[in-house]
């Protein structure tokens, strides 16, 4: 009987534990020693933003959520809206948007829609390690998407490119859904540039807001240098490692199923996702923008910290009201906007005594911490990790990966058109 009672306290206090833990574990603790940003890199992030906040409304005359300060898009420089009806399901709409300001050519996709059925079947075309690509693992649906996507509008995206006298930078950019569809769109591009125009690498950028995991560990360090991930606070979708088709599934019951992850994650040893290659993460380097603090109520002035992790990827789920809240991309688009006004007034002050609060400064350079990330995941023994980025795999096996989707397109259009 004594030794019954010694279990049951000894498994009591370990649920009390882990309660403690799961419940005093918040959203800043991921990023908790990254260095802040600088207003350099972050400002681009805002601009991008309001782009892909642009693609929800369907009449930009009479915009139905329209951030502070009005979007600050020059609509008339919007070339191409794609809609719902012109995918026919195979990516959600899109736009693409000629930046002349800020010389930028924009393609910016949006979200998930909960109501659009074709939505959940990019999602759920995909099964853990179902899809290698450039040396790793992605997601297969969101990778057809964006072949879709690339071979509809290379014509477009290489006329523009030539006609700005190759001088400008080609973005891809969108939120959630869309930001994993631009993740691999970006993959495909950096090492089939012929296919718009010749673009070089150093000129294509993407910007990831509240991404989906779409790609292994490998790849998501190896491309950190032209692909951004923007993540708010608690954000659920960057932190879930389950399969997406399981989370579409799940949508209406998301507190259960993020309950169970805790559960799984407890058990699960770092070392062990770490070592399963078909695990996918959050593209690139991570943008993490924390407004809130533990047992504090409110928000605060928006920190942004940024880092390119190898180890600790963003790989707890937090049990927060605010992790569905923390994916809106108004909510995002507005964050940003606070975010980059302070570090515009705290670029523009001169300090002349210590902080009150330490802050952890970056002192390497963007390419000196991505050549740093690189050479830990070497030594931490991920597979198909690379060196350093300017080594190039072999092009002609991921030509047959991306003919292989564009023939997956092809079949599938062609059972559709038959009697």
């Amino acid at each position: 009987m004594s030794i019954a009672c010694g279990v049951g306290c000894v498994v009591v206090i370990g649920c009390i534990r882990w309660a403690w833990k799961r419940c005093s574990y918040i959203g800043s603790d991921d990023s908790e020693a990254w260095p802040i940003a600088t207003m350099e890199e972050f400002e681009p992030i805002h601009r991008i933003c309001r782009v892909i906040l642009a693609v929800y409304e369907p009449d930009p005359d009479h915009p139905q959520y329209p951030p502070s300060n009005h979007y600050r898009v020059n609509y008339d420089n919007i070339l191409k809206r794609v809609t719902y009806e012109e995918t026919q399901g195979h990516s959600p709409p899109y736009i693409i948007y000629s930046d002349h300001e800020n010389r930028e050519i924009v393609l910016a996709i949006r979200g998930l829609n909960l109501y659009k059925e074709s939505h959940y079947k990019i999602l759920w075309d995909n099964n853990l390690g179902k899809q290698m690509f450039d040396g790793g693992y992605v997601h297969h649906g969101l990778l057809k998407s964006a072949t879709w996507i690339l071979s509809r509008e290379s014509e477009t995206l290489k006329m523009l490119w030539m006609e700005s006298g190759k001088n400008y930078n080609m973005v891809f950019a969108g939120h959630s859904l869309g930001a994993g569809i631009a993740a691999l769109l970006t993959v495909i591009a950096v090492n089939h540039g012929d296919q718009i125009g010749g673009i070089p690498r150093s000129n294509i950028r993407c910007f990831a807001v509240a991404p989906a995991r779409c790609m292994s560990l490998n790849l998501a360090v190896k491309y950190a240098n032209v692909i951004h991930s923007i993540v708010l606070q608690d954000d659920f979708l960057p932190r879930t490692p389950t399969p997406l088709e399981d989370i579409a599934k799940s949508i209406f019951c998301l507190p259960c199923l993020m309950f169970c992850l805790c559960l799984s994650d407890t058990f699960m040893p770092e070392d062990r996702k770490l070592k399963d290659p078909r695990r996918l993460y959050a593209p690139g380097r991570i943008y993490h923008i924390v407004e809130r603090k533990f047992c504090r109520c409110g928000r605060y002035p928006p920190e942004v910290r940024t880092a390119i992790p190898v180890d600790g990827r963003f790989e707890h789920i937090v049990l927060s009201c605010n992790a569905t809240s923390d994916h809106a991309i108004i909510q995002i688009t507005n964050e940003t906007e606070k975010a980059l006004q302070i570090l515009k007034e705290s670029g523009d002050e001169t300090t002349t005594t210590a902080p009150k609060v330490p802050k952890c400064d970056r002192l390497q350079t963007i390419e000196e911490e991505h050549k740093d990330a690189l050479e830990r995941a070497i030594s931490m023994n991920i597979l198909d990790a690379v060196t350093t980025t300017e080594e190039e795999e072999s092009l002609e096996e991921t030509n047959i990966e991306i003919k292989d989707c564009q023939d997956e397109d092809e079949d599938a259009l062609n059972t559709l058109s038959k009697p």
